[in-house]
């Protein structure tokens, strides 16, 4: 599995085999000779503890990520309850699952599932179990962030022109969907740039597809933050759709406006990923221990 494919770049369904491929910063921002670290925000949860909304990157399958995850999530709870979590994990179609699993009703089992986790995740359930468990104790808010498979697969194969209304039950509208940012596109595309020389490729339909996604989860966070303006938002997802703010976070601000207090963290980031230091994030976390646990590709 590529190291894109672990942060977020990857269309679910089976519809495209993505190649393992090396981490590259956007062309405008990509440094010419390696240089050392710039100096980033000393690891704090101060500027966490201020902040609305925390996106936490992370590698899908590193469970230093997760550790750090569950960390800082205890660590915001006990200064403020008044929480939620964000999981990119969970597609919307099954949040009164989520719900449930929350509330009690059904056991850990059931909640596995009745939310097609394995078939629609399929990342090693321990890895993310105690973050759920602990939601659940607390009576923590959780939020299926996601757009369905199906909905994501299809405009990857045939872009958003043939989307039928039922398909928009999940996603926003074409109308709200910001296809424009260039720093991204060009992003999106230097991590997956072989792709042009094979087969049925279209990056059209791909970047589409990559955006319906993103646009799916900033619309989710941005709705709860709307009817529920006191609570923090925690967000765990693909770091490769919160470096630079290009793909959930930007989205989050045009909706909710640039008031908005965020805060991007990176955990346990490979080498060539701190180069651009705050241009690429608020803030590295590190597990405790080691810097490079869990962070090879």
């Amino acid at each position: 599995m590529g190291f894109w494919q672990r942060c977020g770049f990857v269309i679910l369904g089976g519809c495209l085999a993505i190649a393992p491929v090396a981490c590259s910063a956007p062309e405008e921002t990509q440094n010419t000779e390696i240089q050392p670290p710039p100096a980033m925000p000393e690891q704090s949860l101060e500027p966490l503890l201020a902040a609305d909304v925390v996106y936490l990157g992370e590698q899908h399958d590193s469970a230093a990520d997760h550790a750090a995850q569950l960390e800082i999530i205890q660590a915001l709870y006990s200064a403020n309850p008044n929480l939620a979590i964000g999981l990119e994990m969970f597609q919307r179609p099954f949040q009164p699952i989520v719900d449930r699993y929350i509330a009690g009703e059904i056991t850990e089992a059931e909640f596995v599932e009745q939310s097609e986790y394995e078939k629609r995740w399929g990342f090693p359930w321990e890895l993310y179990a105690p973050i759920l468990r602990f939601a659940q104790e607390n009576q923590i808010p959780v939020l299926a962030l996601n757009a369905p498979n199906e909905v994501v697969s299809f405009v990857a194969r045939e872009g958003l022109v043939n989307l039928t209304p039922e398909d928009f039950t999940y996603i926003p509208r074409v109308s709200d969907l910001d296809l424009s940012n260039t720093n991204y596109r060009n992003f999106v595309q230097g991590a997956f740039g072989a792709h042009g020389q094979h087969g049925n490729f279209n990056f059209d339909n791909f970047f589409a597809a990559q955006v319906v996604w993103d646009e799916t989860m900033a619309t989710t966070i941005a709705d709860f933050r709307l009817a529920n303006p006191d609570t923090k938002v925690v967000v765990l997802a693909g770091l490769g759709h919160v470096i630079y703010g290009y793909g959930i976070p930007d989205r989050v601000e045009r909706r909710l406006g640039k008031d908005l207090e965020s805060q991007i963290v990176l955990l346990n980031p490979l080498p060539e990923l701190t180069l651009d230091g705050p241009a690429i994030a608020d803030m590295f976390w590190w597990s405790k221990g080691s810097p490079e646990i869990e962070a090879t590709p």
